[in-house]
């Protein structure tokens, strides 16, 4: 839920300053002669620093998509072990993929 937060408060700044800079574009549609001129009180590295801070923060709140989810479980190559025993019972490791099985007296996939 955050994460589409953070996605639509960088799209609206986007977008606002897209509309500004069109407004403020002249009639010849050349830049500025000068790199260091102040936008809205603002040279270009303020606001590039100030952008990369907003896509880090961002980056923080989203979290990796490499994260392990509870129910997620990795999937196995033929040959790999699938599962462990544990006593009486057996816990998986991964899942196979499809038309394999987990054997559960190799406790591998085939």
């Amino acid at each position: 839920m955050e994460s589409v937060r953070a996605v639509v408060y960088l799209s609206v700044c986007l977008s606002v300053l897209t509309s500004l800079c069109q407004g403020q574009r002249s009639a010849d549609s050349q830049l500025p002669s000068a790199p260091d001129e102040p936008i809205l009180g603002l040279t270009t590295n303020e606001l590039a620093e100030a952008l990369q801070g907003l896509l880090d923060e961002a980056d923080s709140r989203v979290g990796l998509s490499v994260e392990k989810k509870a129910s997620v479980i990795p999937r196995c190559d033929v040959g790999e072990r699938c599962a462990m025993k544990h006593g009486p019972r057996i816990g998986r490791l991964c899942d196979c993929l499809r038309g394999t099985a987990c054997n559960t007296f190799f406790l591998r996939c085939y």
